[in-house]
């Protein structure tokens, strides 16, 4: 039985962060690490065409300057394994691995009334205990393949884009499906498209994607970003959402015809998620705006795909613009016009079953060596509902949420004392650059059980009445978006889950800036919405 202060639970970009500052504070750590490597997503995601669609230079720690000036980024969207290796370095550089045990897996997390503090027991057996309990699971690490008829029947490789062969896995001249058309399968689709023999694009659900225009970073860009990180740190914390993007404080209909289709034009042109987050102000609220800026980008998927009747296939029918998340895409809709590339509209076409050599569909059978499935994940809240947490009076975690994620700032619930999760649901990290406002969530964090340490407090709970009121406000103002109203996993649907209906909105909305202010004021009021008590006596 290992016995520390705290336990951190994953070792990707924020668990890495909050062992750096437990640390600082004193504490003995233990974090728990289901991969065998730090970097979380970046660790797990290797498949090919894998990188950022946050520019790379607002993705990175902000809190070593010596690491900012020290790393070169090669692109303004860097590739997985300049992340990857990127996320290594800061793991040397800080000696992070010595209180990090991969290739574990945690299977539950008990809270012990009477000792005051968390005792996690892991897959391998391994257990350890501690006052504090942290997750920082990630929003989308729990992939998802849906259960295909005769799908374990296929005699070739198959795997979800999370489980890429470690080893890699050689696919030039194959006959290769990609299931699924989201941020992930678009990334891969585009890749695949240029090595395999014939790609069969199974699409249930088109996006609306937008290009992602990278290009290298020449050494003296790289110079002139690294004079400026304060200036783009404090640009992010200054956005709705932490990029460097923020909303044109203009309405669409402020502007006539001409002016409007020159700022899509000029937007669609833009690095990374200029036409989502630097639209016009509207674009999330009202529909007929973003009617308009999806009407702009029909026009430029027909113009970019040849065949008219494949064109609409990739046009969405089911939801607007803006309204789930937008794959970033380098020329995408150009793979559709090359003669070894196929798409399924299943809808149209369903898929009857796989066998061991291929699919059959309404339409007829086709013969695959290989089988990608690119089928998402069950976001925000999967991680959590993977692990047995129980809280007082053995309440589970599962339980209380069964309805919907209940926090309080989305850091805490109520009847889980000392139990903080890093991006949970409804926190201001969700619908966000992760790691700019993930910092926040952790330094918070970091601060708060300073501050218990500091005066003696054994016990941190948020109260009820606080939880009710945060998750009401996020709720009641996710409904006032087209978002909010929109299937997707934003409001906890992935249709690839089995019996998965529309939940409650799993992301926090009201912007970053309410959620500093609303975190600055809590810490002036010492910790409003917080219960803290020194330790209970025991019996």
């Amino acid at each position: 039985m290992t016995e520390v202060d705290a336990i951190v639970i994953g070792a990707g970009m924020s668990g890495m962060y909050q062992l750096h500052l437990l640390r600082q504070l004193g504490l003995g750590v233990q974090v728990i690490e289901a991969g065998s490597e730090v970097g979380g997503t970046w660790y797990w995601n290797r498949y090919p065409g894998c990188r950022f669609d946050s520019e790379s230079y607002s993705y990175c720690f902000s809190f070593d300057e010596e690491m900012l000036q020290e790393w070169d980024w090669s692109e303004h969207f860097a590739p997985q394994p300049e992340t990857f290796a990127y996320l290594r370095r800061v793991a040397d550089k800080l000696d992070l691995r010595r209180d990090i045990r991969f290739d574990t897996r945690v299977a539950s997390a008990h809270w012990q009334e009477r000792e005051g503090h968390w005792l996690v027991r892991c897959e391998d057996g391994y257990e350890a205990r501690a006052r504090y309990l942290v997750t920082a699971v990630g929003i989308l690490s729990i992939p998802v393949i849906p259960n295909f008829p005769g799908r374990d029947s296929f005699a070739g490789p198959s795997f979800h884009t999370s489980d890429w062969p470690r080893g890699g896995i050689e696919l030039a001249g194959k006959r290769v499906a990609v299931v699924g058309t989201g941020a992930t399968g678009v990334q891969v689709i585009q890749e695949m498209a240029k090595v395999a023999g014939h790609l069969t694009v199974i699409q249930k659900e088109p996006n609306w994607c937008k290009p992602l225009c990278n290009a290298p970073i020449a050494p003296e860009e790289m110079a002139d970003i690294k004079a400026r990180y304060a200036e783009i740190f404090r640009s992010c914390r200054e956005s709705d959402a932490g990029f460097v993007h923020n909303w044109d404080p203009r309405t669409t209909f402020e502007v006539g015809d001409e002016e409007r289709e020159a700022f899509y034009e000029r937007k669609y042109g833009e690095r990374g998620f200029a036409f989502w987050l630097s639209n016009f102000s509207d674009l999330a609220v009202d529909e007929k705006a973003a009617r308009l800026a999806s009407d702009f980008l029909a026009r430029k998927i027909r113009s970019r795909v040849n065949d008219p009747e494949t064109a609409e296939k990739l046009i969405p029918k089911d939801h607007l613009f803006g309204t789930r998340r937008v794959p970033m895409e380098t020329r995408y809709y150009e793979v559709f016009n090359q003669p070894n590339v196929d798409l399924i509209d299943v809808n149209a076409d369903p898929l009857v079953e796989i066998t061991p050599d291929g699919m059959r569909f309404g339409s007829g059978f086709v013969p695959l060596d290989a089988i990608i499935y690119a089928t998402g994940f069950d976001a925000v809240r999967g991680a959590f509902d993977k692990i047995d947490i129980v809280g007082k009076g053995g309440l589970t975690l599962r339980e209380k949420w069964d309805d919907g994620p209940v926090t309080f700032l989305g850091l805490q619930s109520h009847g889980f004392p000392n139990f903080f999760m890093i991006v949970g649901p409804h926190s201001g990290a969700t619908f966000c650059n992760v790691p700019r406002c993930a910092e926040q969530n952790v330094e918070f964090v970091a601060e708060l059980i300073g501050h218990m340490e500091g005066r003696g407090l054994a016990r941190c709970e948020a109260s009820a009445a606080a939880e009710d009121d945060w998750t009401t406000q996020v709720l009641d103002q996710a409904d006032q978006l087209l978002a909010g109203r929109t299937n997707s996993w934003f409001t906890g649907i992935n249709h690839n889950i089995e019996g998965r209906g529309r939940r409650k909105m799993l992301l926090y909305t009201l912007g970053q800036q309410y959620f500093l202010q609303t975190c600055r004021e809590i810490v002036a009021q010492d910790y409003r919405g917080f219960d803290m008590a020194p330790q209970r006596p025991a019996a």
